[in-house]
């Protein structure tokens, strides 16, 4: 017989044995077969890492519409019973005091704070469900994706919360110029209960301000109420996720019986990644005003 290599499951060439009609013995090289590379990293450590990208950069392109909303949802504490302003005028009240950098104030704890939550949200979801659904089938379904959202959610607000602190306040206050400006001209608000604070010149200024002078209680400000935005809004939203893929399949089952079932492109899913967080924030958005007016005026005690 010959001797033949081959691959080992190494990687490697080996021999193997193989009949042959003559009496010598031959040793002809042959290619390695060549293995699948394992993944870099284990399927949980993939979901941590692409939550924690997709969650910085969906900050990074959603920032400025972020600090629009925070500042309109704020104007009571900023402004006292002056005039409120709509969307549009505080695009031209953001763009004329402080340009195009007023809409990315505080986007460093914003990104810091996002990629905490998204990497905890998408590493802790996958994972709860599955063990949801194997020791609890009576949680299976909705209900694991919601408890399953919830947690997630959770777990990254140790972080994300006093990040969210310091990039509300910092949204708020634009340039250092205007907010000087604001403050001598009495349009800041001093109502009973609220200790307005300094001009931050960044994260890391905000973050040592806020705890010389509050302490811990400060960076957890309206840490409550944060929960209770959040954690209805991760359930909702994976909720109504799961959901509307269903009925997405179901929609194509029906209508579309050649088509491939499942929701497999990235535009199908940023559709009903669209919808179905919109729905949530839609349904929670009065304890979110809630939560950025505790955040946003200042004072040590909710």
């Amino acid at each position: 017989s010959s001797l033949l290599p081959m691959a080992s499951p190494s990687g490697s060439a080996g021999v193997r044995a193989e009949p042959c009609g003559g009496a010598s013995s031959t040793i002809s090289p042959i290619r390695p077969t060549l293995s699948s590379a394992p993944p870099l990293l284990p399927p949980v450590w993939r979901e941590f890492v692409w939550g924690a990208i997709a969650g910085a950069f969906g900050e990074g392109m959603m920032h400025p519409v972020d600090t629009l909303k925070t500042r309109l949802q704020s104007q009571a504490i900023m402004s006292g019973a002056k005039a409120q302003k709509n969307i549009f005028q505080m695009v031209r009240t953001v763009w004329a005091s402080d340009g195009l950098r007023g809409f990315y104030r505080g986007i460093s704890p914003g990104v810091t704070g996002s990629l905490a939550t998204g990497a905890t949200y998408f590493g802790v979801i996958e994972s709860t469900k599955t063990w949801l659904e194997n020791n609890n089938p009576n949680l299976s379904g909705h209900w694991s994706h919601f408890i399953a959202g919830g947690i997630g959610d959770t777990l990254g607000s140790f972080i994300y919360v006093p990040c969210e602190v310091m990039k509300q306040r910092m949204q708020v206050q634009g340039s250092s110029k205007s907010w000087a400006l604001n403050a001598t001209k009495g349009n800041v608000s001093q109502s009973p209960g609220t200790q307005m604070y300094g001009y931050y010149n960044g994260m890391f200024h905000a973050g040592s301000s806020i705890w010389r002078d509050h302490g811990v209680k400060g960076l957890y400000a309206g840490y409550g109420s944060t929960l209770a935005r959040d954690v209805p809004f991760a359930g909702l939203m994976v909720t109504f996720y799961e959901g509307l893929k269903e009925l997405t399949v179901y929609g194509k089952r029906k209508y579309l019986p050649d088509s491939d079932l499942q929701v497999s492109n990235s535009f199908e899913g940023l559709v009903l990644g669209g919808l179905s967080g919109g729905f949530s924030a839609y349904l929670t958005t009065p304890l979110d005003v809630i939560k950025t007016r505790l955040q946003v005026q200042g004072s040590t005690t909710r």
